[in-house]
């Protein structure tokens, strides 16, 4: 058990909590490694490059990553005070969601079975120094 009372242990977790301004989505309905082709292509860039590249990206994830992004800018700028422009993609990852399960009748009475995954996809951002 912890030392000290239960209000310091609160205030000593509190400040190791990442500050970052970040966005997640839950539940999305594409595939980890579909999300991921998305999110390689802006990690490590600056917003306005980023939000160009999944503009102009004909997959169905960059729609979805794209609103994500616009999210974290406007978190940044609103909660922490930051400007926009100083911005970049500091981590962004898609973690496995929980798997919808179908079934699809085949021939001679036989069934296949779907997966239909979901994922979990996160942006933070951090500011250039």
């Amino acid at each position: 058990m912890a030392k000290g009372s239960r209000s310091q242990i609160k205030r000593e977790r509190n400040a190791q909590k990442d500050t970052r301004p970040s966005a997640k989505l839950s539940y999305a309905r594409v595939s980890v490694q579909k999300a991921c082709f998305v999110l390689d292509a802006i990690r490590g860039k600056d917003v306005q490059t980023a939000l160009g590249i999944v503009a102009y990206n004909p997959r169905y994830a960059s729609a979805l990553i794209e609103k994500l992004l616009k999210s974290a800018i406007a978190n940044a700028e609103n909660n922490n005070g930051m400007n926009a422009d100083n911005l970049y993609v500091a981590e962004c990852y898609a973690d496995k969601g929980p798997t919808m399960k179908r079934i699809r009748p085949r021939a001679q009475g036989r069934a296949y079975r779907i997966e239909k995954r979901m994922s979990h996809i996160t942006i933070v951002l951090d500011e250039k120094k």
